[in-house]
């Protein structure tokens, strides 16, 4: 069965860029061989979808992989587990540049977030470290409060923090592995190296909001089928809305296929077949501005 995203609500669109902050200034020491690994993470449903503060790490051994060794194999498939059961839209990944240094910045583009799933959570590791991150947490993107935006944020810029996955219990940079057992909860670390001070700022750029409430109302009776699929798709437009283009992003919030329409058509397929197996998002674009999403299923 399809599972449709934002059929009725509102989407925007962000670019994300992370610059981290790590210096003898700030912090009490700083390890030579300093650098961060890849900034991981989702939007997501609920609260506490994928990390708690305060408690420990949720999942499986995702987090922890992270905080110990900058690995997101395991994260990036607990993501697909909760995108599976429907409580996140889509995993994100990007790398730090430059790499190796202290100060670096991460910037993920052209991230659609819809209404259903509105919170954002994203991760590094802070390395080399017994298991320590940065963290930015159940960040609701929609205020509510500004109709001109359709009721998401704005551009805004906010401090971003380390803290202790409570999986090893070093104390230093350069610390030897020594698993907690048991595991202890997630905390801020406000003691030394790092004193409590920010590891860097985040700035979420509002590009685009779309307001769906009764533009996508015109969309509704559009199609798109065999959903799961081997690999071909049509799209039906039985009302003959005004179209201009179908859009097809993976689970990293990356375009891999798109196909201009011309108006007036009442069905259009499409051959996915060299995309890989898995879940991606499928946007159907109008002329006037309206748009609708569709979880696909490629098996």
């Amino acid at each position: 069965m399809a599972s449709n995203i934002a059929f009725s609500q509102s989407l925007a669109n962000y670019n994300i860029s992370l610059t981290t902050i790590w210096n003898t200034t700030d912090h009490s020491s700083l390890p030579s061989n300093a650098h961060w690994s890849p900034l991981a993470g989702a939007t997501h449903k609920n609260l506490n979808d994928i990390l708690v503060f305060g408690a420990t790490a949720p999942m499986t051994n995702g987090i922890k992989d992270i905080a110990e060794t900058g690995n997101t194999t395991n994260f990036n498939n607990e993501i697909n587990d909760i995108i599976t059961a429907g409580n996140a839209d889509q995993y994100l990944q990007q790398g730090f540049s430059p790499f190796a240094g202290n100060n670096s910045n991460a910037t993920i583009n052209n991230v659609t977030v819809s209404e259903n799933f509105p919170l954002i959570t994203l991760v590094s590791m802070v390395a080399p470290s017994p298991d320590w991150f940065i963290a930015v947490n159940n960040l609701d993107l929609r205020s509510g409060n500004d109709p001109d935006f359709n009721g998401w944020e704005k551009t805004f810029t906010i401090d971003v923090f380390a803290y202790d996955a409570g999986t090893d219990d070093g104390t230093d940079y350069g610390s030897g592995n020594s698993a907690s057992s048991p595991r202890q909860p997630i905390s801020m670390i406000t003691g030394f190296p790092i004193n409590g001070n920010k590891m860097g700022t985040i700035t979420f750029t509002l590009n685009t909001s779309t307001l769906s409430t009764n533009q996508i109302d015109t969309l509704e009776n559009i199609k798109l089928y065999p959903n799961p699929t081997n690999g071909q798709i049509s799209i039906s437009n039985i009302k003959n809305n005004e179209l201009n283009a179908i859009e097809i992003f993976n689970v990293l919030g990356r375009l891999v296929k798109e196909r201009s329409i011309k108006s007036g058509f009442t069905k259009v397929t499409m051959d996915l077949t060299s995309l890989n197996k898995g879940i991606y998002l499928v946007q159907i674009k109008a002329i006037d501005g309206a748009s609708k999403t569709q979880k696909l299923v490629i098996k």
